[in-house]
Order: structure tokens, then sequence, then C-alpha cells
């Protein structure tokens, strides 16, 4: 049976390759209006370059990626980016750097105090809306820089592990705080970790790659409720299911016998 959701994003046997190195090997996957998905792997296994190819930032060696119909061939302002390192301009304020995008597109004046207030509110920041990126904590700096993403209005935003660096607690609080913005902005969000615990918390659905090289060894359709409980036994069965998934598919004589193949 056809799944009759819209279609956000199509990728179509894409390969990426460095020289003799395969990045990514012939991903196929689409990913839905307004769900949240995780690109869930350990390291080296071609998330962050799936990712970068959906973005527009690489181009693959082989196959197509298409967004909304229409084949991807750079960056786009439909596609918002939020990175690991926090990659705000430090001479700005909170205000400025939200304000970036829309001031790059013409927008002025009242218009663009608005969208700078809306989005610093909807992050929490609306009282550090003067301060400079160098008197925030690492997750109010994540805070701007989601921020900023939003603030050009994108359908699409990725995110490459834009937690990775924070402490745990931070870490939790922002996976809380990314739901509701989710759930406000009804987005399609596409969120590279290499956290079982974060991908089980956030995604709708899961897919699971492995390294040697970077592949989909299963998408996985996260069946615990929202909202979401970090205790439930719905939770720690998702997360047994994707460890136990991992321990298979990771082990030496596994991976070995993967690149012997490649």
């Amino acid at each position: 049976m056809s799944d009759a959701r819209k279609l956000s994003i199509e990728v179509r046997g894409t390969q990426v390759r460095y020289g003799d190195h395969v990045a990514l090997a012939n991903v196929d996957l689409d990913v839905y209006a307004g769900e949240l998905l995780c690109l869930l792997g350990p390291s080296g296994c071609g998330k962050t370059t799936l990712l970068n190819a959906i973005a527009g930032f690489v181009e693959p060696s082989a196959g197509s990626i298409r967004v909304n119909g229409k084949e991807v061939d750079g960056p786009a302002p439909e596609r918002g980016v939020v990175f690991q390192e926090y990659a705000l301009f430090p001479w700005f304020t909170v205000e400025r750097n939200i304000q970036y995008g829309p001031r790059l597109r013409g927008v002025h004046g009242a218009e663009l105090k608005a969208i700078s207030d809306q989005y610093c509110a909807l992050v929490g920041l609306a009282g550090a809306a003067q301060r400079y990126p160098n008197q925030l904590s690492g997750g109010m700096r994540q805070r701007v820089a989601i921020a900023r993403a939003l603030a050009n209005r994108p359908q699409i935003l990725l995110m490459d592990e834009p937690f990775g660096a924070l402490d745990a607690m931070t870490r939790q609080t922002l996976q809380d705080e990314l739901l509701k913005i989710w759930e406000l902005e009804r987005l399609t969000f596409v969120f590279v970790t290499h956290s079982i615990a974060e991908a089980v918390f956030l995604a709708d659905r899961i897919v699971v790659m492995t390294p040697h090289p970077g592949r989909i060894n299963e998408i996985i359709i996260n069946t615990a409720a929202r909202p979401r409980n970090r205790t439930s036994e719905e939770h720690f069965a998702m997360y047994r299911r994707i460890d136990t998934l991992f321990q298979q598919t990771t082990s030496p004589a596994v991976t070995e016998a993967r690149e012997a193949a490649s």
C-alpha cells in the first residue's frame, strides 16, 4: 500500500565519494512533510554527509535528491541549517544575528524587528536580545542559532548534532524546547545524532546508519507515544531495540565483511 503523505525530501540512489573513499553508498530515503526524522549512527556512517547533500553543500557523485519535487542544486532558503558549532556572528547582538537572513532578503524596519522579537521569544531569549554571543552560555547560543534559522521561514530545518557539545541537563532542556518549536511550526525536521536516547525521544522515524561505506541499515518507526517520557517502558523498549541492532551490525566481524565487500 502506498503512503499518501506529502513527500518533502526524496533521496534516490545517492552516493557521495571523496576520491576513492565512498562516504555514502546508494541511499534511498523519503522524508514526509512535517515529520521529525533522525539520522542515527556512529562516526563515519555518512549521516552528516547525507544532511549536507540535502542542504546542497555537497554534490552527490551519483543519484539524486529532490526537495518538494525540485532537484537540489545548491543551498536554498527553503532549507535552514543548524550546526553543532554555533556559527554566530560575534560582532552582532542576538537580535542582529536573528535578523541577518531576513535583512538579506530586503526586510527592514518594523517588520524586521517583529521577526526578531517573535523568534527571540520562541526560543526563550526575549530578555537577551541585546547581548552578544560571548555573553551567552552554550545552550543560549544554540537557541540563537535555531532562531536565526527559523527567522528565514524555511520549510525544512536540517540539524547536525546541534546539542552534541552541551552538558546533559542543557541538552535535555533543549530537546524539550525543540519539540515545542516543532509542534508550533510544523516544519520538516531532519536531525543528525549519535545518541540513541536523543533519537528515541525526538523522532517520528529513526534512520539507523552504518559505516564502511555509509548506508542506511534500517528505518524504524518510533512507536513511543507523544508526549514522550524518558523513563517510560515504551522509551526503554525502543532504546533496547536500536541498541541491539547496533550490536548486531557494528561488531568487528560484520564491519570487516562490509569493508571487504565495498
